[in-house]
């Protein structure tokens, strides 16, 4: 009978939504006022990091690309043309296809995460998503893995950052016991980094911020995961110069 039989439809979708993600959005739209005057010129992912001569979203680029990715929309926003000339210039150098798009009019990051993800060349299957001031490096496809285990709709990678101020640690009776120069934080917060499944983009507001909307939805239903860095890994969201330089310091550091 061949109401029993399964739809050669649903079996492509499942099995196209188990594949690790190929493709790619970078969130690159961002105005960066705290990052001037390095911005005034410029959106805040193509400011370089000092004594590398690459932008962030080359350093992010080319991350990507070792994680198996071979497609990436890059979302633009803050002086457009800048970004879109420089992938221009730097197509032949490119690791991967990179498409770039602009909002016709302010969607709110929801919005423009959903409006960026319709330029995805493969619908049906799963994608990484950016924000492009994120500089930093794991496996892409241990989260991949983790998201697919957990049967989740979306997966945050989950940094636990340092504070930027030293911590006092004392007894119970108030004496001081000792000073600790930017202790790690004791909470996990959103790295900026996703794994979505093919049907996260239909969730997605067409404006609005998805933080408020589908986020808290999904965690409701215990469908969103959080994938924490592993131990060692290399994380720095650039927002301010301090951060520019505090990264190449790291950089430096680590050779």
């Amino acid at each position: 009978m061949t109401g029993t039989q399964p739809s050669p439809y649903h079996h492509a979708t499942y099995h196209h939504a188990n594949r690790r993600p190929t493709q790619a959005v970078i969130l690159a739209g961002g105005q960066g006022s705290r990052l001037r005057p390095y911005t005034d010129d410029r959106p805040k992912p193509m400011v370089e990091i000092p004594g590398t001569g690459v932008p962030i979203i080359g350093h992010q680029l080319a991350w990507l690309a070792e994680e198996g990715v071979t497609d990436a929309v890059v979302s633009c926003g803050h002086l457009a043309e800048v970004l879109r000339d420089w992938l221009v210039a730097a197509r032949d150098d490119l690791p991967l296809r990179v498409t770039t798009v602009v909002e016709p009019e302010p969607l709110g990051r929801g919005g423009g995460l959903r409006y960026a993800a319709a330029s995805l060349p493969r619908p049906d299957e799963p994608w990484y998503a950016t924000n492009g001031d994120i500089w930093t490096r794991f496996s892409l496809r241990e989260m991949a893995a983790f998201h697919q285990e957990r049967d989740a709709v979306a997966t945050l990678a989950l940094a636990r950052p340092r504070i930027p101020w030293g911590a006092v640690e004392t007894d119970e009776f108030g004496h001081v016991l000792d000073f600790v120069e930017a202790p790690p934080s004791p909470y996990l917060i959103n790295a900026g980094v996703y794994v979505f499944s093919p049907e996260f983009t239909a969730l997605l507001p067409e404006r609005g911020d998805h933080e408020r909307t589908t986020f808290p939805r999904l965690a409701r239903e215990r469908r969103l995961a959080g994938f924490p860095l592993p131990q060692g890994a290399y994380w720095r969201a650039i927002d301010t110069a301090k951060d520019l330089q505090e990264a190449a310091k790291e950089l430096a550091a680590r050779g």
